[in-house]
């Protein structure tokens, strides 16, 4: 399983490798947030801490996205003053946190996941309902 490379795995279609999902935690709401239960499909493949940790640090920077702050409101009012036309000029708070969670993510893949046969599928990517986990070395025949 050892030995994985990025550009090999990014080569296998996510449709056709076997996936574990972790679904959204609604119990405090709507907010971004996903379930740091184990999955029982990944035993043997990744330590449990090591994806608990990954979820967390997910979810403190989703948590970081949705934060209203002085910023975020001086963004708001700008971008209706403007017509919105600001947004074409500027990014926003919520993209940049995005920007950062998908490069959190290309990271962790590179270092913990792909070497170990996995890859985390940017939750963006999922209309962030899930944080989906392909197994590669499982990949379907069809």
């Amino acid at each position: 399983m050892e030995g994985h490379r990025m550009d090999d795995l990014a080569r296998i279609p996510s449709s056709q490798c076997a996936k574990v999902f972790i679904p959204r935690d609604y119990s405090d709401g709507t907010t971004v947030r996903f379930v740091t239960k184990y999955p029982p499909e990944l035993d043997g493949r990744i330590d449990p801490k090591l994806l608990q940790q990954t979820v967390i640090t997910l979810n403190s920077m989703y948590c970081e996205a949705e934060t209203l702050s002085g910023k975020t409101y001086c963004e708001s009012c700008f971008a209706c003053l403007t017509a919105y036309l600001s947004y074409i000029c500027f990014s926003t708070h919520y993209e940049k946190t995005l920007k950062k969670i998908k490069r959190y993510v290309e990271d962790q893949n590179q270092t913990v996941y792909v070497p170990r046969g996995l890859m985390v599928i940017d939750p963006v990517e999922r209309g962030l309902r899930t944080l989906e986990i392909c197994i590669v070395t499982e990949v379907n025949a069809r």
